[in-house]
């Protein structure tokens, strides 16, 4: 059984899951679907056509799916969805997406945006995803699973940032970041690989080493990048790590990558 506070405003249409929680003064429109176990505190918006997925928990002051800030949009019908057992914290705002994008604004499961977090159009969030405080996202921009953003972080529309990435406190990010890279600095550079969480997830001494490897023969070597690359592939693209990140470089995004600006990084020894 759900329970929704007297005060708030629940709109015809609008579907709600079992066990849902809908405290004081929050307002939820009529194409909006909350999951089971959906905790909306109080003092939520959640508008437009939008999915809450199952036990996450939204805080004060938070808004989805209201319009985008994009001078193009004219109402169209996009869409966003938050997944499972996401934590949203205070006065984070996650925007639906638009017909010039994907169309969809999208949190993966498990996600953390902490307070003050700006989610804009069509981006899309994979699970386990770790914002901290503050930090904006541009539209279209794309975080692989288990990422994690220092807080004040900015990151630049339509760039892509890897699986697992660490990105550091008030860094810009204005190009793409590879799968396992550590990005600090404003404009932000790539300073070495998230050896840390690439443990933490299970990785052995020798994949971690392989993608060492293949990371400073391609962004640390002299010559042609493109030839690193290409030896990279040939040397160590039999390593699945390593061949997620030449995969993540060929894709080429529409920001270009970051790349080293220092002899050496934080990627010590395992």
């Amino acid at each position: 059984m759900s329970n929704i506070h007297p005060t708030a405003l629940v709109a015809a249409g609008a579907e709600i899951g079992a066990d849902v929680t809908i405290g004081p003064w929050c307002s939820v429109g009529p194409e909006v679907v909350l999951e089971d176990g959906a905790n909306l505190i109080s003092h939520v918006v959640v508008d437009g056509i939008t999915r809450i997925g199952a036990g996450s928990q939204i805080y004060p002051f938070v808004t989805v799916g209201m319009a985008p800030q994009d001078l193009k949009y004219k109402g169209e019908p996009t869409r966003t969805e938050i997944g499972a057992r996401c934590h949203l914290r205070e006065h984070v705002t996650v925007h639906r997406g638009t017909v010039t994008g994907s169309g969809v604004t999208t949190v993966g499961d498990g996600c953390l945006l902490m307070a003050g977090v700006h989610v804009a159009h069509d981006c899309a969030l994979g699970e386990g995803v770790v914002i901290a405080n503050n930090v904006l996202l541009g539209g279209h921009v794309s975080i692989g699973a288990n990422a994690v953003l220092g807080g004040g972080a900015a990151v630049h529309q339509f760039t892509r940032i890897g699986r697992a990435a660490m990105i550091g406190g008030m860094a810009g990010v204005t190009a793409d970041v590879i799968p396992f890279g550590t990005v600090i600095g404003n404009r932000g550079y790539l300073a070495g690989l998230n050896i840390i969480g690439l443990r933490r997830r299970g990785y052995d001494r020798a994949q971690i080493n392989a993608v060492r490897a293949a990371f400073r023969l391609m962004f640390l070597g002299g010559g042609v990048f493109n030839d690193r690359v290409e030896e990279a592939r040939t040397t160590y693209g039999n390593e699945a790590l390593v061949a997620e990140m030449l995969e993540f470089i060929a894709a080429s995004g529409k920001r270009g990558l970051i790349h080293a600006a220092v002899e050496d990084g934080n990627d010590e020894a395992v």
